[in-house]
C-alpha cells in the first residue's frame, strides 16, 4: 500500500513553476555569455529568486544550487535541513551532506558526475554565504577545475522584473505607505521608538501584510545620528528629529522607504531634509532606459556640488532592488559605475545627508525604471513631516 504526506501547510511558493523556469533559462543564457559551463548560486537571495527556497537554512554551510545548461539544476543541502527545502523550492533534484566536511565532495561529485572537472565555473565570491574556506575546500577536491567570479551574473538577471514580481512589489510598498502614515501620525512627546513601532506592525497587519521587521530603522532625537538602528524604548521630545527606514514584504519582495519627521522645530535636519529633496528629485529625473548607474549618481551628486556641501553625501545614491532587500554584487549606482538602466528595474534612493553635527536625515523613492523614465511607487510624499 502506498502512502503520500500531507503537504506541509504555508509552503506552496509564491510563483508558478514556468516562472522559476523562465528565470533559470534566462541565468542559463548569461551563463553562455560569460563562458561558464556551470554556476554554483550561494547567495540567499539568489536562491530564492531562482527556486522559491530562501537559504535560511544555509547558516551552517552554504546550499549551492548547480546550474548546468542542458541538466536539471541540483541543490547540494544540509541533510537535516532536507525537509525544509523540499517544499519550498521547484527543485526536485536534491543531493544531501551530514556536516561540514561533507559539503565540497558531495559538490565535486555533482561537478565530476556533469562531466565538468576541468571546465570553467562560476562562483559568487562577492556576496555573502560563500567563505574563503569554502571556496578552498572546492579547489582542493577539484583542483583541475577553473573557477570565475560571478558575483553579478544572478543580480543582473534578476534587476529586470516581471510583472508577477512588480504586483508583488506595488503591494509591498502600499504596506509600506501604511507604516510611514502610522510613523507620522503616532508622532507626540513622549512616545517611545519602540511604541512607534508597535503601531507601525500592528497596522501592517492589518492592513493583511508584514514588515521586514529586521531590516526596519527607527530613531529619534540624537539617535538620529545612528546609521542603522532598531528602535528602542527611547522617547521623543519637543524640536527633536525622527527618522524612518522600512519596507513591507510580499512574497519575499520587500519595498523599502525612508521618511523623516521634525516634532516642532529642528534647524540643522530641516537643512539636510531641504537638501536631500532637491538631491532625490535630481535623481529620479537621471533615471531612464539606457542612463548609467554611475550617471544617475553624478545628478545628485551635482546639486550638491551647486550648494557647495558635497562632503554631506557619503554613500552611494541607491542601488538594485528585489528579493531580500539587498544582495552583495546587485547594481549600484555609485560613482563610475557602467551597469546601463533597463526598463521593469526596480532602484531605491535613500538619499540620507550627513550634518556637521552627525546627525543623518533625509529622504527617499522607490522606482520602477520605464520606457521614458522612471515610475514612482510610493503615494507618501517625501516631503519632510511636521508633527
Amino acid at each position: 500500500m502506498t502512502t503520500t504526506s500531507p503537504a506541509v501547510p504555508l509552503t506552496v511558493l509564491p510563483f508558478p513553476n514556468t516562472e522559476y523556469e523562465r528565470r533559470q533559462q534566462k541565468v542559463f543564457e548569461a551563463m553562455e555569455r560569460a563562458n561558464l559551463d556551470a554556476l554554483l548560486v550561494t547567495a540567499h537571495g539568489h536562491l530564492q529568486y531562482l527556486s522559491g527556497y530562501d537559504g535560511r537554512g544555509a547558516y551552517f554551510m552554504p546550499f549551492p544550487l548547480i546550474l548546468v545548461p542542458g541538466k536539471k539544476p541540483t541543490f547540494v543541502v544540509r541533510e537535516y535541513e532536507l525537509g525544509g527545502v523540499r517544499p519550498s523550492s521547484c527543485v526536485q533534484e536534491i543531493l544531501t551532506y551530514r556536516d561540514q566536511d561533507g559539503f565540497a565532495p558531495v559538490c565535486a561529485d555533482v561537478i565530476r558526475r556533469f562531466g565538468l572537472n576541468g571546465r570553467r565555473i562560476g562562483l559568487e565570491l562577492g556576496c555573502w554565504n560563500l567563505a574563503p574556506a569554502d571556496v578552498s575546500a572546492l579547489q582542493a577536491q577539484l583542483p583541475d577545475t577553473k573557477f570565475a567570479d560571478a558575483t553579478s551574473l544572478v543580480a543582473t538577471v534578476a534587476a529586470v522584473k516581471t510583472e508577477m514580481e512588480l504586483k508583488a512589489m506595488r503591494f509591498a510598498i502600499e504596506l509600506t505607505d501604511v507604516a510611514v502614515r502610522t510613523f507620522q501620525q503616532s508622532l507626540r512627546e513622549g512616545i517611545t521608538e519602540s511604541e512607534v513601532a508597535e503601531n507601525i506592525e500592528r497596522e501592517v497587519e492589518k492592513a493583511g501584510g508584514v514588515l521586514r521587521s529586521s531590516s526596519m530603522t527607527l530613531l529619534f532625537g540624537e539617535r538620529t545620528k545612528l546609521s542603522h538602528g532598531g528602535p528602542k524604548p527611547h522617547p521623543i521630545g519637543k524640536n527633536q528629529p525622527a527618522f524612518m527606514e522600512l519596507g513591507g514584504v510580499k512574497d519575499g519582495y520587500p519595498c523599502g522607504l525612508v521618511r523623516s519627521a521634525v516634532l516642532g522645530r529642528h534647524a540643522e535636519t530641516e537643512y539636510l531634509h531641504d537638501l536631500s529633496i532637491e538631491v532625490l528629485e535630481a535623481v529620479i529625473s537621471a533615471i531612464k532606459p539606457g542612463a548609467t548607474a554611475g550617471e544617475v549618481d553624478a545628478a545628485g551628486r551635482e546639486v550638491l556640488k551647486r550648494h557647495g556641501r558635497p562632503e554631506l553625501l557619503n554613500h552611494r545614491v541607491g542601488y538594485q532592488t528585489g528579493i531580500n532587500w539587498l544582495e552583495r554584487g546587485n547594481i549600484s549606482l555609485q560613482p563610475g559605475a557602467t551597469d546601463i538602466l533597463k526598463p521593469n528595474m526596480t532602484l531605491h534612493m535613500p538619499i540620507i545627508l550627513c550634518g556637521e553635527s552627525g546627525y543623518l536625515f533625509g529622504t527617499s523613492e522607490h522606482v520602477v525604471v520605464t520606457g521614458q523614465g522612471a515610475e514612482i511607487l510610493s503615494r507618501t510624499p517625501h516631503t519632510l513631516y511636521r508633527a
